[in-house]
C-alpha cells in the first residue's frame, strides 16, 4: 500500500471525529474505518492541557481527566471556532501562548499520527469533511472557516488536502448499501450544523466518476447537537444558578454568565479572573445567595464542562426513554438532583427543531420535488439519535421512511468516494 494512490477521509465533527481509508483511490468498493481512539471508530473532538504533567490528552482520555478533577483545561467543540473571530486570538497552553488556530491543528496531527500508525504510512492525500455552511450567510467567514481547516491538514502533514460536503459524504456511503435506484434525502446532524442533500442514488451509479449531475440540492443551518445541549441547559440546569432569578431590586440576574455557560466552547473563557471577579460582584443580584454560590464554586472549581457533560448526558436519557431523568448535579451541592420531563425536552427545542425540519424541507423543494418524492431519509450524524428530531421529521415527511445510518462513522467512510471538491 503506498501513500501515492491510498486517500484518507477525516470527518471532523464539533462533537466527534472519525477517518477512513482506500487503499486506492481509483479501485471500486467500500472504504474501512480506522480505531480513532483505542478499539473506537470515533473519538469526541476534545482537548485536555493537563498543568500537573503539561501532557496533551485527547478525545475520551481528554475528557475522563477533566471529569476525574485533574488539573488543567478542557476544550470541546474545537470545530465552533471555525470562522470565528477567535481563531487567530491566542491563550495560555503549558505556559505559552498559542493561537486557537493552532489547537485545532493539534488535534488534527492528533488524528493523522493515528492513521500513520494503523496504515503504515501517512497517504499524500486527504479529503476533509466539511458543513454545507460553517458559517450561517457569510461566505468570507465560511471561506475562512476552510482555510482554517485546511491550514490544521497541511500543517499535519498532507500534501493534497481535498474537501467534501458531509451530508454528500454520508450519501455516498449509504449507496455503498443499496440495491436499488433512489431518491434521498440525507439528514447530516452533527454538533454544530444539521445539513441536507437530496440525491439520487443506486447500484449502477456507485462507479460513476462525475456524481454532480446526481446532487439535486444542498442547504444546511448552523443548528446541531450542541445547541440542543444549550437550550436544555438553560432551562434545567441555569435556574439553579440564577438565571432569571429576581434580586432585590425586582431585576433578573444579569443573563450573560449563564449563556456562555451553557455554550461548550465558551466555558473555558468564565475561568479568568476578571469574569470571575465579575461573577464574585453578581451578589449583591441575588435574592437567594445559595444560587450565588453555586455559580462560584462551579467556576472557582472549573466545573462548567463538567456541568455540560451532565446535561448531555440528560438529553441523552430524556430521548432514549422517554421518561423523567435526574439532572445529576450532586457533585455541585449534596442532593441537588432536579429531575426533568420529556416535555420539558420537547419545549426547549421545538423552536430550533422547526428550523431544522423547515430546511430539509427547502432542500426537498430546492431540488424540485415534493415531500412524498424522496424515498428515504437516511439519518446520519450523532444528533440524529434525538427522538424528538425524528418526530420533528416525520411530521414534515409523514410517508417517508427513516433509515439509520452509522451515525458516528457514515460521513468518514464516504469522505474517500467520489469526486472531492
Amino acid at each position: 500500500m503506498s501513500s501515492a494512490s491510498s486517500i484518507l477521509g477525516i470527518d471532523f465533527g464539533t462533537s466527534n471525529s472519525a477517518m477512513a481509508f482506500k487503499a486506492d483511490l481509483a479501485a471500486p468498493g467500500p472504504s474501512t474505518l480506522l480505531q480513532a481512539e483505542g478499539t473506537s471508530l470515533a473519538m469526541p473532538t476534545a482537548v485536555f492541557f493537563n498543568t500537573e504533567d503539561h501532557r496533551t490528552h485527547y478525545g475520551r482520555d481528554a475528557v475522563l481527566r477533566y471529569l476525574e478533577g485533574t488539573e488543567g483545561r478542557l476544550m470541546r467543540s474545537l470545530k465552533s471556532l471555525l470562522g470565528s473571530a477567535l481563531m487567530q486570538e491566542k491563550t495560555v497552553v503549558h505556559g505559552k501562548l498559542m493561537a486557537y488556530q493552532d489547537i485545532v491543528a493539534l488535534f488534527v496531527q492528533q488524528l493523522a499520527a493515528t492513521a500513520e500508525r494503523q496504515m503504515g504510512h501517512l497517504p499524500a492525500t486527504v479529503v476533509m469533511g466539511r458543513p454545507v455552511h460553517f458559517v450561517d450567510e457569510d461566505a468570507g467567514r465560511d471561506q475562512a472557516a476552510q482555510n482554517a481547516l485546511q491550514h490544521a491538514a497541511q500543517a499535519a502533514g498532507f500534501k493534497d488536502v481535498r474537501f467534501q460536503l458531509e451530508p454528500i459524504a454520508a450519501a455516498l456511503d449509504y449507496e455503498q448499501r443499496i440495491v436499488n435506484e433512489a431518491l434521498v434525502l440525507v439528514v447530516d446532524i452533527g454538533g454544530g450544523t444539521s445539513d441536507f442533500t437530496v440525491v439520487r442514488l443506486g447500484p449502477d451509479r456507485r462507479n460513476k466518476p462525475e456524481r454532480s449531475s446526481d446532487i439535486l440540492a444542498t442547504t444546511g443551518v448552523h443548528i446541531g447537537g450542541t445547541d440542543f445541549d444549550r437550550r436544555l441547559s438553560l432551562l434545567a440546569a441555569m435556574p439553579l444558578l440564577g438565571l432569571q432569578h429576581v434580586g432585590p431590586s425586582g431585576r433578573e440576574v444579569p443573563s450573560a454568565v449563564f449563556h456562555d455557560l451553557s455554550t461548550w466552547h465558551l466555558i473555558q473563557w468564565l475561568y479568568s479572573p476578571q469574569r470571575q471577579r465579575e461573577v464574585q460582584a453578581l451578589r449583591s443580584s441575588y435574592s437567594d445567595t445559595v444560587l450565588h454560590d453555586r455559580l462560584v464554586r462551579l467556576l472557582q472549581e472549573h466545573w462548567g464542562h463538567r456541568l455540560a457533560n451532565a446535561v448531555e448526558e440528560t438529553k441523552i436519557g430524556l430521548s432514549n426513554h422517554q421518561s423523567a431523568q435526574k439532572l445529576e448535579l450532586d457533585w455541585l451541592e449534596q442532593s441537588l438532583s432536579p429531575e426533568v420531563l420529556p416535555a420539558d425536552l420537547q419545549q426547549c427545542l421545538q423552536a430550533l427543531l422547526a428550523q431544522v425540519a423547515q430546511c430539509a424541507l427547502d432542500c426537498v423543494q430546492a431540488a424540485g420535488l415534493q415531500q412524498g418524492q424522496i424515498d428515504a431519509i437516511y439519518l446520519t450524524g450523532g444528533s440524529s439519535a434525538l427522538q424528538p428530531l425524528r418526530a420533528a421529521l416525520a411530521l414534515a415527511f409523514p410517508d417517508t421512511p427513516q433509515v439509520e445510518g452509522d451515525l458516528f462513522g457514515g460521513v468518514a467512510a464516504g469522505l474517500v468516494h467520489g469526486q472531492a471538491l
